[in-house]
């Protein structure tokens, strides 16, 4: 039988994979991984807050990621350049957190847990938070579907077809912001790119469709999630990074098994 801990665990990394896989899915179409570095950085600044504020801290989270969100939208409008701007508002809010982190009247805070996560101490409280967070992400990214996915294809096209290729961009930067918020705790602000990328771009090897590539990054989620725990409960290292090892060795896996196939 497995510890109550071990299958909070499971079940987290299992919610998770329910939104990081058709989310990271457009991630990796859109080239949007930097921005999800971003987001992800910028949530330092939220916990930060939150601690100023006696708040929860997914709530000054998915405040501050929402901000982030918000603001390279608004800086793209306006011809910024995104990797500038996100460049910027990247640093700008990760280093402003670690320093407000300081002042928390009282407050001795485990940075490591916030950067790599802490995913054997999650909660039944932190499991409702994440899987209703991964549920509604998923939810809204199978509504809008079609719309999302010719505003990524085609801006031009989806334009024609009377469909606003900025607001379905706005959907994905909201939804990339509720994911980090509400994963912050299971991988951390630096690994949760990973999660989005690379069972993603491990799909993307075997897959011929979107939708299979999207089901399919949700299968290499929960199969990398139980895998890392397994590697992690086995060789005693850090449950997080051992995740996105697994991750890695199935991406690794799946890119020799498609250049086989193709030869």
């Amino acid at each position: 039988m497995l510890d109550d801990f071990l299958l909070r665990a499971a079940l987290a990394g299992v919610g998770l994979s329910i939104a990081t896989g058709p989310l990271g899915s457009f991630v990796v179409w859109r080239r949007m991984a930097y921005f999800g570095d971003a987001t992800a950085h910028a949530a330092i600044l939220g916990v930060a807050l939150a601690l100023l504020m006696s708040l929860p801290i997914w709530l000054g989270t998915l405040v501050i990621a929402f901000a982030m969100a918000l603001a390279v939208s608004w800086m793209s409008s306006r011809g910024q350049s995104p990797d500038t701007g996100l460049g910027v508002l990247s640093f700008s809010a990760l280093s402003a957190g670690l320093v407000a982190i300081s002042f928390a009247p009282g407050v001795r805070v485990d940075l490591s847990a916030f950067l790599f996560g802490d995913i054997l101490a999650v909660t039944r409280a932190d499991l409702v938070l994440v899987w209703a967070g991964a549920i509604a992400v998923a939810g809204l990214i199978a509504w809008r579907w079609s719309r999302l996915l010719l505003s990524t294809l085609s801006p031009d096209l989806a334009a024609a077809s009377d469909i606003n290729p900025a607001r379905e961009g706005l959907v994905l930067t909201l939804s990339l912001a509720v994911v980090v918020a509400v994963s912050l705790k299971v991988v951390g602000a630096l690994l949760i790119s990973a999660m989005l990328i690379i069972p993603a771009a491990a799909a993307r090897q075997v897959a011929m469709r979107p939708v299979v590539m999207a089901v399919t990054a949700v299968l290499i989620g929960w199969a990398a999630s139980l895998a890392g725990l397994w590697g992690s409960l086995q060789y005693d290292t850090p449950a997080g990074p051992s995740i996105i090892v697994a991750s890695a060795l199935i991406y690794l896996t799946l890119t020799v098994y498609s250049t086989i196939r193709n030869t």
